[in-house]
């Protein structure tokens, strides 16, 4: 499968391919690339990071799923997306085995399936597939839960069916020394619902680029995302809304925390409304909340509205430091300094944290959440 001649996944992906020769290698000067620290992916943008590590990839599935490990050759691989840069491009053409989740038809899962990706050594570059099937009017949670040491590039696609509901909580929860690219594709049916929320803490360099398309009107998707970004850490989220079909829905909603010498977050909001996609209803928004001097927020809002006949559509980025006057009035009232930054941070990220519908989850990045102030408040 080489170079895709239609239309381009946006203004920031003008091509799509499953080749990864029909890619460039990036030089930092491209608009999908100036933000990320191309020396600190290890090759994996290049060609030079050989398939020698290991992901294990363990499941622990809802009775009523259906989980498979196939080879590359599997057909249901690579319907919902096609690679739209070179590291997306790379994965696909160099993973071995892949994991197959599959909800049938009319199928209400009766607890979450949890996809468990760990790395054991992340001196030497691994790539990987996951693809979710839900079929029409399924409905399921899927947990993507991301630990250990690894250097990995990896594509998952979501191919949600005619009414299927499908919830997605993508945990990247590294280790310190790991790197990982990752492309999330979710392909709506119609009628289709489809809400992911992505929580970024762990790892060195963490890029994940997430995107919708639609194959049906009435397609609902809602995108979270959480991410507290430490000293040396670059954290970056790169979305794609691709409105193609007649009266979708998109809302997005991702915020950060950022705190120490070179932290660095990166937020890409790309939604495209295209000349057919009248009665598109579409919303998206950034905060960042900057806790100390020394880090550094790139937050880009772009929306692409080609048809005047839009039921809504709006984008809005904001980053800011603690506000005094917060501070001042909890401080006047006996509370710690410590502990009023403490409970800004939680009220601004906890919003998002209290939507996540899997309490396992929600409680670990909360304690997650509080272990970083933790380390923050022991310094002073």
């Amino acid at each position: 499968m080489g170079l895709e001649t239609g239309k381009p996944l946006s203004t920031l992906h003008e091509k799509a391919s499953y080749e990864v020769g029909d890619f460039d290698v990036p030089t930092g000067r491209e608009e999908e690339w100036r933000f990320t620290p191309l020396r600190r992916l290890r090759g994996l943008h290049n060609g030079t990071a050989e398939a020698n590590g290991k992901v294990i990839a363990e499941v622990e599935a809802a009775p009523e799923v259906t989980v498979e490990t196939v080879g590359r050759d599997d057909a249901r691989l690579g319907k919902a997306y096609v690679p739209a840069d070179r590291v997306s491009a790379q994965a696909w053409t160099s993973f071995a085995q892949a994991t197959v989740v599959t909800v049938p038809k009319e199928v209400v899962a009766s607890a979450p399936t949890v996809v468990r990706l760990r790395g054991e050594d992340a001196s030497a570059a691994a790539y990987g597939h996951t693809t979710v099937i839900l079929e029409p009017f399924a409905e399921a949670t899927v947990v993507l839960a991301h630990r250990g040491s690894a250097t990995y590039a990896d594509n998952v696609e979501f191919v949600v069916g005619d009414g299927a509901r499908l919830s997605v909580i993508s945990l990247q929860d590294w280790a310190d020394d790991s790197v990982h690219v990752s492309h999330q594709h979710a392909k709506l049916g119609r009628d289709a619902r489809f809400v992911s929320h992505n929580v970024s803490l762990g790892g060195d360099l963490v890029r994940i680029s997430p995107s919708i398309a639609y194959d049906g009107p009435g397609g609902d998707a809602e995108l979270y995302g959480v991410y507290f970004v430490d000293g040396g850490q670059h954290l970056e989220h790169r979305l794609l809304v691709d409105h193609t079909v007649p009266n979708c829905r998109s809302r997005v909603d991702y915020r950060g925390a950022l705190q120490d010498q070179d932290a660095h977050a990166v937020w890409i909001g790309d939604v495209i409304i295209r000349a057919e996609a009248e009665g598109t209803d579409t919303y998206e928004l950034n905060r960042n909340l900057v806790l100390t001097d020394g880090t550094r927020v790139d937050s880009v809002p772009n929306l692409e509205i080609l048809t005047g006949e839009v039921a809504g559509a709006g984008h809005a980025s904001a980053s800011g430091r603690l506000d005094d006057e917060h501070l001042f009035y909890l401080q006047a009232r006996g509370i710690t300094f410590d502990e009023a930054r403490r409970m800004v941070v939680r009220g601004f990220l906890g919003q998002l944290i209290e939507r996540i519908e899997v309490a396992e989850v929600r409680e670990k990045v909360a304690e997650a959440i509080e272990a970083e102030l933790d380390v923050r408040a022991d310094e002073r």
